[in-house]
């Protein structure tokens, strides 16, 4: 029965108009969510995103993370890295497992820009007032690539695009779909893109999640599968994905690493293969201010406050729900997207997963 009930999804004709996925029913776990359901919810986070269209060509962009307003290269924070699947290019992996923190914006693009985005968080870092003196900066630029639907090699972001990124940062609701970093990524032979969710632990700490989805596998959506749409390209499983990870919980760079893979469960559940040929990232970051690696911190012998490990299994089920919603938006809030393949001249349209059809099928389970 359900084999027949998913095989509806590619027979609409007349797609909805784009749901979050809480609309639709898909709300994973126990723990609510914070008031807008975005990494935003984590006191302190600023997103900001630059979307690039371009003749029939380009469908690009950059998405910034902030982990607070202020001076990020002084007042840094903790930070992890977890790897599932390492075919990525991120910068700056290596500096942050060294040292646990992280010292700057975190910014998104396409892969073959990743340059742009590290010069412009450098720009930005050397220009903060009080880093007169900096001569080193550890750039953290995530990427996926969006070839599928946009002309790469152009290498259309610039420097100016990224920075706009940074200073266009904001807290409050989260773009999602196919914007930003978002505009022209593809999983599963849908449009995908930005996505993000919250979850609130009873402890009163948030977690927070955004993701940059591009990646393959077998789609499942609140968990009923989904088929391909019929004019996609031969199922693939590789691709990538970009996981963002915020909480305001008190943690250490060992436990934000752990926070980290665990989003890996949230992926697990949408039908990523991670298969070879996908990088499958996950960063975790803190902004509780007690743990704020400020330079009066780093220069003397400091204790911190951090979530014990019999208290932290609640934040694991956080970040693996969050994610696994956070997935959900970035494809339900993705609308169509065409481009024009610049070697063959054809025109290529991404269909986005139709929201009405997936109320029907989770209707039916």
């Amino acid at each position: 029965m359900r084999i027949a009930l998913t095989a509806l999804l590619v027979l609409s004709a007349t797609p909805a108009l784009a749901e979050r996925a809480r609309a639709l029913g898909i709300a994973p776990g126990p723990l609510p969510t914070g008031a807008l359901n975005a990494i935003t919810d984590v006191p302190g986070v600023l997103v900001g995103q630059v979307t690039i269209d371009r003749d029939e060509t380009i469908r690009t962009g950059v998405t910034a993370i902030l982990p607070h307003g202020g001076n990020i290269f002084a007042d840094k924070v903790p930070a992890a890295i977890f790897v599932a699947n390492g075919f990525g290019k991120l910068m700056g992996l290596s500096q942050v497992r060294e040292l646990g923190e992280i010292e700057t914006p975190i910014l998104l693009t396409n892969t073959l820009n990743v340059p742009e985005a590290a010069a412009a968080i450098i720009e930005h870092t050397l220009a903060q007032p009080g880093n007169e003196g900096v001569r080193s900066v550890n750039a953290v630029v995530g990427e996926t690539n969006d070839g599928g639907l946009n002309d790469i090699r152009a290498r259309a972001v610039t420097v100016a695009d990224a920075r706009r990124a940074i200073a266009a940062a904001t807290a409050g609701p989260v773009s999602e779909g196919a914007v930003g970093a978002g505009r022209g990524t593809i999983a599963f032979g849908y449009k995908g893109g930005i996505g993000t969710s919250s979850r609130v632990t009873p402890q009163g700490f948030t977690v927070g999640v955004l993701v940059q989805s591009n990646y393959g596998g077998r789609l499942i959506l609140g968990g009923v599968p989904v088929l391909p749409p019929p004019a996609a390209a031969p199922a693939s499983a590789d691709g990538s994905i970009m996981i963002v990870v915020a909480t305001d919980a008190p943690l250490s760079d060992r436990n934000l690493e752990r926070l980290a893979a665990r989003a890996m469960v949230g992926l697990a559940r949408t039908g990523s293969a991670f298969s070879n040929g996908s990088g499958d990232y996950a960063i975790a970051f803190s902004t509780h201010p007690d743990v704020r690696r400020s330079p009066a911190r780093r220069a003397a012998t400091t204790a911190a406050p951090d979530v014990g490990n019999d208290n932290i299994s609640l934040l694991f089920v956080a970040v693996a729900d969050a994610t696994e919603e956070a997935i959900a938006n970035s494809l339900l809030m993705a609308e169509p997207v065409s481009s024009r393949d610049p070697a063959t001249g054809q025109m290529r349209r991404v269909p986005a997963v139709d929201a009405g059809t997936v109320r029907r099928l989770l209707g039916a389970r």
